[in-house]
């Protein structure tokens, strides 16, 4: 079986599908990782053969100052940038690339509208990977009509629901408990668990801070901000600032602090106590799968709908980014390690996280999928030699 992930966001996209490409992989099958240029080291780095999509173009580096939160902004870069500029670039890019490489099924990140529109276009079977934690950043009312025109645009029938979105099957790496109530799982839903490593106890409490891959060069002075109220507590941490930020910039440290650009969350979380983040998926899915709370100061995008999970939830608590001052930092970091409810919510999702299959047994689902094969007719149909 020739297996083709996909995804058109940053390495944050990436990530969460690697475990279930890793066990199509270790099953004997063929994977290959779809993706913009910039992202070939990130996925080849992760063990699979890259295939490039469109052109590779400058990475943005400048460092920007920190925006106002704002829900219609983000919804506006969801519809004009992945839906109305970015599926539109691709389809014609996957259709090529589809045809060349002859997947017998596609996994689809969630955000890459213009790899599931290719694949049924062809016939060939698909399904979506969910990236963004919550359910709710992703909504038929922002992606509908750019949607439908892109499908009119393109042959397909209308899909006023979004229904065929998840028609096969909806890989969904999260805690359902975690998702918005007021969007649940469709149906074609098979949870898989993230990676979620035993806790490693350690003398003084730790605290991981992160604003993710995509975020920390937009977010003006916050990890000074941040840094200078975690200084102010008896607790070690861990900051991991990005490759385009200098840790020096923020001066010499006391001891217990490391700054780094990166390091693997995988290492990282099992020995920490409680996370501060910006409110990505990964970053509050992956203190969530060690049963650690957290506090969160959502910036954008999926942000703030994750950090409205966290607090419905029990597991931590949300800042104003733009407002919060160092004093208030520490004040809501002191309160989430001293309240044991905090961490008993967190370990109850844990504990969610433990129950989910793992990831091997999302195999089987693909096969059954790529059983059905193509249609006998049609653009790039293939016949039953090919795909033997």
């Amino acid at each position: 079986m020739r297996v083709l992930f996909t995804f058109i966001g940053g390495v944050g996209h990436f990530e969460p599908m690697v475990p279930l490409a890793s066990a199509v992989a270790a099953a004997g099958h063929t994977v290959a990782v779809a993706a913009g240029p910039a992202r070939r080291e990130a996925v080849e780095g992760a063990g699979f053969t890259a295939l490039a999509v469109g052109e590779a173009g400058p990475e943005p580096v400048e460092r920007l100052p920190l925006a106002v939160p704002d829900r219609e902004r983000d919804d506006r870069e969801l519809r004009e940038g992945f839906v109305r500029r970015g599926a539109a670039e691709r389809v014609p890019l996957y259709l090529d690339l589809f045809d060349r490489w002859r997947p017998d099924v596609v996994v689809c990140e969630e955000l890459d509208f213009g790899s599931v529109l290719a694949a049924e276009k062809l016939g060939v079977p698909w399904a979506n990977f969910q990236v963004i934690a919550s359910g709710s950043f992703v909504r038929p009312a922002v992606i509908g009509e750019p949607l439908a025109e892109l499908r009119a645009a393109h042959g397909l029938p209308p899909d006023p629901g979004l229904v065929l979105r998840h028609r096969h099957v909806l890989f969904s790496p999260f805690p359902p408990s975690f998702r918005d109530p007021a969007f649940p799982l469709p149906g074609t839903a098979f949870p898989i668990r993230p990676p979620a490593g035993p806790p490693v106890p350690s003398a003084t409490p730790t605290v991981y801070f992160t604003l993710g891959t995509v975020f920390n060069t937009e977010s003006g002075d916050l990890f000074a901000r941040v840094l200078a109220g975690l200084a102010q507590l008896p607790v070690d941490v861990v900051a991991t600032v990005g490759r385009h930020v200098d840790p020096a910039e923020f001066g010499p440290q006391r001891p217990g602090v490391r700054i780094a650009r990166f390091l693997p969350q995988a290492d990282v979380l099992p020995r920490c106590d409680l996370v501060v983040s910006h409110g990505g998926s990964g970053s509050v899915t992956g203190a969530l799968a060690h049963g650690l709370p957290t506090v969160v100061l959502p910036m954008g995008a999926d942000q703030p709908q994750n950090a409205e999970q966290c607090v419905r939830l029990g597991v931590g608590r949300s800042l104003d980014p733009v407002a919060a001052g160092p004093d208030d930092v520490r004040d809501a970091v002191a309160a989430v390690l001293a309240d044991p409810g905090y961490r008993r919510a967190a370990r109850r999702v844990r504990a969610e996280v433990l129950d989910l299959p793992e990831p091997a047994q999302g195999v089987p689902v693909l096969e059954r999928l790529a059983e059905r094969g193509r249609p006998p007719s049609g653009a790039g149909a293939r016949t039953a030699a090919d795909r033997s």
